[in-house]
C-alpha cells in the first residue's frame, strides 16, 4: 500500500490517496520515516525483519519445501528456543511462502468383479518368526505388498513396494508414472532377487486389480509364493502398523526455484 501511494502521490497527492485508502496519513509518513531511518523502527519491527531473513534462508535451503512447522523447528535449533510458532506463521504468510503439500487423495485400489480373488491367509496377523520362514498353515505373512502416490507438476507418480514383515524393511520397490500391473510386478521381481524364492511363503496384498491380474498371479505361482488378498487398504494399514522404519517420503527434485519432478524413495529400503 505504501508503494502504491509512492507511485501515485505525484498525480493525486498522498493525503488525498490516504483519505480513500484504509491508511492514516500519520501511518504512511511513519512508515516512510522508518524506511529512510531504520534505527527508528520499533524493536518488534527490527526483530521481525531479522527473523524474516532467517525464515527465507531456511525455506530456500529446503528447496522451498518446508512448511511452518519445519521452519519453526529449524529456528528453535538456531538459538531461538523460545520462539513462538505463531510468529513464524505470521511472517511466512506475510511473505507469501508456504511448504509443499500433497493435495487431495487418489483412489488406487481399483477392483474388477470378473477377477479371481485368492483367500485372505493373514487375517490381519502381520507377524513372522524369521524372514521367509512362515508357511501357509501358520497363517502369517512374511511379505506385504502395496503402492503409494504423490501428485507433482508433471502428473501423478506411483511407488510400489514389498515389505519383509520380520525385518520390517522394504525389500523391493519401483517408481512409475503409470498405475499398472508392470509397476507392482517390477517391485515383486526386485524383492525376489533380494530375498530369493522361498516356497510356500505368503505374499499379502489388497484386492486392487494390479495384484489380481493374471500376470501377477502367475509370477507368484512361478516363485512358489502363496497369494493372499485382504480387503481394500488392508495391506496399507498393516504396513503402517509393522513398518514405521520403512515409511515413504517424497524427495523433491529442484531446478533453481522450480520444482519440476518428484520421485518416491523408501527411507527404510534394504536390498
Amino acid at each position: 500500500m505504501v508503494k502504491f501511494i509512492d507511485d501515485e502521490k505525484h498525480n493525486h497527492g498522498a493525503l488525498s490517496i490516504c483519505r480513500i485508502l484504509p491508511i492514516a496519513p500519520s501511518t504512511y509518513y511513519r512508515i516512510k520515516d522508518e524506511q529512510e531511518n531504520p534505527e527508528k523502527q520499533s524493536r518488534r519491527r527490527q526483530s521481525d525483519k531479522h527473523l524474516m531473513a532467517q525464515i527465507k534462508q531456511i525455506w530456500q535451503a529446503s528447496g522451498c519445501r518446508y512448511g511452518i512447522r519445519k521452519v519453526w523447528h529449524k529456528l528453535k535449533q538456531n538459538d531461538l528456543p523460545k520462539l513462538a510458532r505463531c510468529s513464524v506463521e505470521r511472517l511466512m504468510k506475510q511473505a507469501g511462502i508456504q511448504g509443499v503439500w500433497r493435495g487431495k487423495g487418489k483412489i488406487t485400489t481399483k477392483q474388477r468383479d470378473d477377477q479371481h480373488k485368492p483367500n485372505d491367509l493373514v487375517k490381519r496377523n502381520f507377524t513372522a518368526d524369521a524372514p521367509n520362514k512362515k508357511r501357509r498353515l501358520r497363517s502369517s505373512a512374511p511379505q506385504v505388498a502395496d503402492f503409494t502416490y504423490i501428485k507433482t507438476k508433471s502428473g501423478w507418480v506411483y511407488t510400489a513396494f514389498v515389505i519383509d514383515v520380520f525385518k520390517r524393511v522394504i525389500v523391493g520397490w519401483k517408481v512409475s508414472n503409470r498405475m499398472d500391473t508392470q509397476l507392482v510386478l517390477d517391485a515383486l521381481n526386485q524383492a525376489l532377487d533380494a530375498r530369493g524364492r522361498p516356497s510356500g511363503v505368503i505374499h499379502h496384498s489388497d484386492k486392487g486389480s494390479q495384484y489380481l491380474s493374471i500376470k501377477y498371479g502367475e509370477r507368484l505361482k512361478q516363485s512358489g509364493l502363496a497369494a493372499s488378498v485382504g480387503t481394500t487398504g488392508d495391506s496399507t494399514s498393516g504396513i503402517a502398523l509393522l513398518c514405521p522404519s520403512a515409511r515413504r517420503r517424497a524427495m523433491l527434485v529442484v531446478d533453481a526455484e522450480n520444482i519440476y519432478c518428484c520421485s518416491l524413495i523408501p527411507s527404510g529400503y534394504a536390498a
